[in-house]
């Protein structure tokens, strides 16, 4: 396998140089070593990440937004209209009472909403994760944001979730179905897989010039 910060950045030209970094060294300490295995989780994280420079849950919903979202809670305009670009509180109502998060007067929805490029979410996730690596996310869950932290949620996720088995394929739609719950984003995905393999394996590259 051929990986370079230079190599990646062909994949992800506008991913911060220290995400690429930690991208050379994180996933090999999970076993994702072989190229198909690395190119189907840079795929995936390149686009669920924006390239690494969207790390964080986004919750600034408009109101409509927010009805088409989650319809069976917000019922009424006037009730989206008093959670609309309000994020914290929000995320400390959609996200209460699952995920082993409190209710919403715990802060638990907003403390641990989705954060690292695979969008680590929920309480227990956080409290999963940290237990498995070692990593103080429970109670710095802001860490997740760091790029040696990030990728190694990310790489915990992987494993936890067996993606690894469809890595041979080449085709990113299973892992897509797993990491998105459906198919959003599948033919980006795939082109990230597709340059993502050429750059990780420069002969076979070469071969489908």
């Amino acid at each position: 396998m051929s990986a370079s910060i230079d190599s990646l950045r062909k994949v992800m030209p506008r991913a911060p140089g220290s995400w690429l970094a930690a991208l050379l060294t994180v996933p090999q300490n999970y076993g994702i070593d072989t190229p198909n295995e690395l190119a189907s989780f840079i795929a995936q994280l390149a686009h669920e990440s924006s390239e690494f420079t969207r790390l964080e849950e986004n919750l600034n919903y408009r109101s409509s937004r927010l009805m088409a979202v989650w319809p069976r809670r917000f019922t009424s305009s006037e009730m989206a209209m008093s959670y609309a670009h309000n994020p914290e509180r929000l995320a400390n109502f959609v996200y209460a009472n699952r995920m082993g998060n409190g209710t919403p007067e715990s802060g638990d929805g907003w403390r641990y909403r989705g954060r690292g490029p695979i969008q680590l979410t929920g309480r227990s996730n956080y409290e999963r994760c940290a237990e498995d690596t070692g990593m103080n996310i429970v109670n710095e869950p802001t860490r997740l944001l760091l790029p040696i932290e990030g990728i190694t949620s990310a790489a915990w996720y992987w494993k936890v979730r067996d993606l690894d088995r469809f890595d041979d394929d080449e085709d990113a739609r299973m892992e897509t179905k797993i990491v998105n719950g459906g198919t959003h984003g599948v033919a980006r995905r795939q082109a990230y897989l597709d340059l993502a393999l050429a750059e990780l394996t420069p002969d076979r590259g070469e071969g489908h010039a």
